[in-house]
């Protein structure tokens, strides 16, 4: 699959690169591990506070991404989810990306705007080995709620996830169990609030402190009883449930990145301030994933950053043109590809 851009990442300023690629007529495909676009944003924070973007007094994490794809709605991109880049390779003047699913996409232009890295889901630190039930009884995060009516569920975690889908999850389970490992919440304090009233109410089951133990798993190989224990009384308890979810938040590592011959300092890839491009032609860095003397870990940042890198990314696919720099508020072009009718 060829394409104008290959962006690695679909956190926010992955989506943003669709934007400025796409007023400049160049389309992207997009590649993430995660199950959603919007990388920490919509995975660790879907619910936390931003205030410094740019003429927005408040936005949500989520809020943030749904705006964002909103915006660049208008443009020609492919996302492709669930799947993790294992290797970049050079082909012609270009480079061939390949994903742990054996898709290959081929470009002029890689954007590598991976945040800190890939995330995958921390499990728990049990003796069972429950890798059976992934996907099926056990899940990390929420891809269907229709999944849990009528179900029985037990959320593990103390982040605004779990606080967030035991809310959401007990208008149509039978049977919510939100345990968190201490009596404190690192949610939005609004989110626990409700939390709390709703266990006071008898609507949802709170259990603090409590771990989780192991595991059983029944002569079917499905899940069993649920061992937890009780810091406090220092006691085992156990459970009944239809499914687990395990909020214990996300591993972030360089993975892969780390052989594909990009300088770095062992966390983060080096890049020219000119045009946010690595040692390698053709290959850009923005957004977290980057370092530079005075860098900033800051949405708005790698909005600049990703910007330039596409003027770059123009001109390497079309040398012999001028990048069409023009104005959205009064350039007719650019109204035409967002889809904006002229008086």
């Amino acid at each position: 699959m060829k394409t104008d851009i290959i962006v690695i990442g679909a956190g926010p300023v992955g989506l943003f690169t669709v934007f400025e690629a796409g007023i400049l007529g160049l389309n992207c495909t997009l590649i993430d591990n995660l199950d959603k676009p919007g990388g920490q944003c919509a995975e660790l924070y879907p619910e936390k506070p931003i205030f410094d973007i740019p003429g927005v007094p408040y936005q949500t994490g989520q809020e943030h991404v749904d705006a964002l794809l909103k915006q660049i709605k208008p443009f020609d991109y492919k996302l492709h989810l669930n799947q993790r880049v294992e290797q970049i390779e050079q082909k012609n003047n270009g480079w061939l990306v390949t994903t742990n699913a054996g898709k290959q996409f081929e470009s002029l232009n890689v954007f590598i705007a991976a945040g800190a890295g890939a995330f995958e889901p921390i499990k728990p630190n049990i003796n069972t080995d429950i890798s059976q039930l992934e996907d099926k009884q056990v899940h990390y995060s929420v891809k269907d709620k229709k999944a849990y009516e009528g179900k029985k569920v037990l959320v593990f975690g103390g982040g605004d996830s779990a606080l967030d889908w035991s809310i959401e999850l007990e208008k149509i389970a039978s049977e919510v169990t939100l345990i968190h490992r201490r009596d404190a919440f690192r949610g939005a304090p609004d989110t626990e609030m409700k939390v709390r009233d709703l266990a006071a109410k008898k609507k949802i089951n709170l259990l603090t402190p409590h771990i989780i133990k192991d595991v059983e798993l029944d002569s079917l190989g499905e899940l069993g009883e649920v061992i937890l224990y009780n810091s406090d009384t220092k006691k085992d308890i156990t459970l009944s449930a239809d499914n687990i979810l395990f909020f214990y938040g996300l591993n972030k590592k360089l993975g892969p990145l780390l052989d594909w011959g990009l300088e770095n300092n062992g966390k983060k890839i080096e890049v020219d301030t000119e045009c946010y491009e690595t040692n390698k032609q053709g290959i850009f860095a923005v957004g977290d994933i980057n370092n530079y003397p005075g860098k900033l870990n800051l949405i708005l940042s790698g909005f600049h950053e990703t910007t330039l890198a596409v003027q770059k990314a123009f001109k390497r696919i079309y040398p012999e043109e001028r990048v069409p720099f023009g104005y959205t508020t009064s350039n007719t072009t650019i109204h035409e590809r967002l889809g904006i009718k002229s008086d």
